[in-house]
This record gives structure tokens, sequence and C-alpha cells, in this order.
């Protein structure tokens, strides 16, 4: 009993050296609702990880900040490219509507993607 969009264990990011890799790649993408940094994966997934600061607010708050984000991911993960590792880093503590982040997440998801792929060299 498979769910076809369930957020699986397997597309977190959880580990501290996974964010430190996204980190050090430098590549980032930014609005006015969050801040995206990518890296590659080699895998055939998206993964993800989030990082809410405790500037948000409680933990309360935060959680369900990471929820929102969490689902608005969810539900556009198709849309996006694949083999990326993305850590999404909340710019409000001001929850957005979810079909705003959905439009946002997918734009800024490609942006990140372009600045990822090698350039070919133009002789």
């Amino acid at each position: 009993m498979s769910k076809p969009n369930a957020f699986r264990p397997a597309e977190h990011l959880r580990r501290p050296s996974d964010f430190r890799k996204v980190y050090e790649r430098r590549r980032s993408v930014s609005d006015n609702l969050l801040i995206i940094y990518g890296c590659e994966n080699q895998l055939a997934h998206l993964r993800l990880g989030l990082s809410v600061s405790r500037k948000v607010g409680g933990a309360v708050q935060r959680n369900r900040l990471r929820r929102l984000y969490r689902e608005a991911f969810r539900l556009t993960r198709g849309e996006m490219p694949v083999g990326i590792d993305l850590v999404l880093i909340p710019r409000s503590s001001v929850p957005p509507e979810l079909e705003e982040l959905k439009k946002s997440i997918v734009r800024l998801v490609k942006q990140v993607a372009r600045k990822l792929t090698p350039r070919s060299e133009t002789p």
C-alpha cells in the first residue's frame, strides 16, 4: 500500500554533512518567500532539507512552517528536475499561501538547476 505522492525518508536531507555539502556548492536563488540552495546528488530523485531559524519563532511556529514547505514541495515534486539536493530557508515567519509557495518553489528550483548545469564551452 504505497502512496504515489508520499514524501519518503530517502528524499530527506538529514545529516549535517549533507547540508554542509549543499551550502559549500554555493549555488542559491531566492525571492521574497524563501532562499534555495542546491547541489547535484547523482540520484534519480530530489532530496529536501529545511533550515528554519529560531528567529522565525518558537518550536510550534517553526514546525508549522516546515510542514507547509514540505507539503508544497511534495505537491510540486513532479514539475521539478531531479538529481538535486535542496535546502529551503524561509525568509519570513509569516506563513505564505500554499499556492503562492508552490509556484515559487517550482520556479526557484528550475533556476537553481540551471545554475548547476555546466555551460557548454563555445570556441
